[in-house]
């Protein structure tokens, strides 16, 4: 015979569970909701970079990059002083990657003085998106900055809501580089150091990304082989 007791013991527990279940999904919904809502009304995006107590950030004195034996650039100088926004040309193979690199604190084989500020913070936008993976909430909280924030500048670069949902492994070569645009300029820091961050990216989200440096005038290192970018995003140019 059924214990009517024990029974009813149960399914007060299961209808509790369920309640709380219940609360939890509601819970994370009306978090979902509100992360929208904040995405749709962010037209005017809080994007600011750390003021420095200096004007000069970094100088390079008659730096010369190598490739084993081979020198691939000499006697390169210039400075970075706070607004700059500087536009690093040259030909493939001339050691603009590596200028940037070793500005980031890479280990890259060079003779010649460089003066980093001290407690310079530095965002780095690298070439290669191939190690990005897992969703783009997780990735927000790995590298601190504000998701919401994050996600309205996906947005502003045509990002729909379903591709929020996606695994970033899945997306194509211009969408990760606007992760990586989009995640550097939530970052609190003194520099943003770019290299080719228009690779594979449509003619919209160009001039959506310039519009963003030109609204916010970040301080900024650019490698970039768009003349028409360059030329209206630059304050000064850098020849190899």
């Amino acid at each position: 015979k059924a214990d009517k007791g024990y029974i009813g013991h149960k399914a007060a527990k299961m209808m509790k569970r369920s309640k709380s279940i219940e609360k939890r999904q509601q819970a994370a919904v009306a978090a979902k909701s509100q992360l929208l809502k904040n995405l749709e009304s962010s037209d005017s995006l809080k994007i600011a970079q750390l003021d420095y107590h200096k004007s000069r950030l970094a100088e390079l004195e008659d730096v010369s990059i190598f490739y084993g034996t081979k020198a691939v650039c000499r006697n390169i100088n210039f400075t970075i002083e706070q607004g700059d926004r500087i536009a690093l040309l040259g030909k493939n193979g001339s050691g603009k990657s590596s200028i940037l690199k070793l500005l980031c604190g890479e280990d890259i084989s060079c003779t010649g003085n460089l003066r980093r500020g001290s407690g310079l913070k530095i965002s780095y936008v690298a070439q290669d998106t191939s190690q990005l993976a897992g969703n783009l909430s997780d990735y927000a909280a790995r590298y601190g900055v504000d998701e919401s924030l994050f996600k309205a500048i996906l947005r502003k670069l045509d990002f729909s809501r379903v591709q929020f949902e996606k695994d970033m492994s899945a997306f194509s070569a211009g969408q990760k580089k606007k992760v990586l645009i989009a995640r550097s300029l939530c970052e609190k820091v003194h520099l943003h150091i770019w290299d080719e961050p228009l690779n594979y990216i449509d003619v919209i989200s160009r001039m959506q990304i310039e519009e963003l440096l030109l609204q916010y005038t970040p301080t900024i290192l650019f490698v970039e082989h768009d003349s028409e970018f360059c030329k209206n995003i630059a304050t000064k140019v850098i020849e190899l």
